[in-house]
């Protein structure tokens, strides 16, 4: 349970550290976008280094999709730690709600750091970038956390740079999910269209992840 519980946690921490960045930040100026991509990077680099002798730090669905399809955790966990990210990004969304009403300052996101399908042209276009981005993502997280092949303790910093960059290509045409247990949270309290496309940025990124377990497979053997 307690890995369960330890990325319930990080979860939390992803999604309210980073899209609390993109609320108060912003993400419609050069700085505001870099900002964002810094929060959620150096979150995975921190929480890495804090949980990951735990549960590896996954912190993310995709992730733990790709791990389990490379045979690295049994299904059983890969359930509950799908159980306990959903939770952990359902919980920061409602706290994010509360710090939007609280604060003085305005949501700059409109929307809790949502992520939207408009900017990619649309569902398409979308779901083509989440699944292009979630591969590469949850590739170097398979390539670096291998065990014979992988980076070691330097593991956590090539993931977290890796979603800096992520985030700088794609937060102007989605918002940048790549986790859907970061979309999910938000997307439940913002309502609305956020809500109605929530699915792209669970399915996407799934896939992608699911993908990259494959090419990992096939170039680890």
């Amino acid at each position: 349970m307690k890995k369960y519980f330890a990325e319930c946690i990080g979860t939390f921490v992803l999604t309210f550290l980073g899209c609390g960045t993109a609320m108060f930040l912003g993400c419609n100026t050069p700085a505001g976008v870099v900002g964002t991509a810094i929060a959620f990077g150096l979150t995975v680099v921190a929480m890495a280094y804090t949980i990951g002798g735990i549960s590896g730090c996954h912190i993310n669905p995709a992730i733990t999709f790709g791990v389990a399809l490379s045979g690295r955790m049994t299904w059983k966990d890969a359930i509950g730690y799908w159980i306990g990210q959903i939770i952990g990004g359902i919980i920061a969304g409602a706290v994010l709600l509360l710090v939007a009403k609280v604060v003085a300052a305005p949501d700059l996101t409109g929307g809790l750091g949502t992520n939207g399908v408009a900017n990619a042209g649309g569902v398409g276009g979308a779901l083509l970038v989440e699944c292009i981005a979630t591969f590469l993502f949850v590739f170097v997280v398979l390539g670096t956390t291998d065990a014979k092949k992988g980076a070691g303790n330097l593991a956590g910093l090539a993931i977290g740079l890796t979603l800096i960059l992520i985030h700088l290509v794609c937060i102007n045409l989605t918002g940048t999910s790549v986790n859907p247990a970061r979309s999910i949270g938000p997307a439940i309290f913002a309502g609305g269209e956020a809500l109605k496309v929530v699915w792209v940025f669970i399915l996407a990124p799934m896939v992608g992840g699911a993908l990259a377990a494959c090419v990992w497979k096939a170039l680890a053997k």
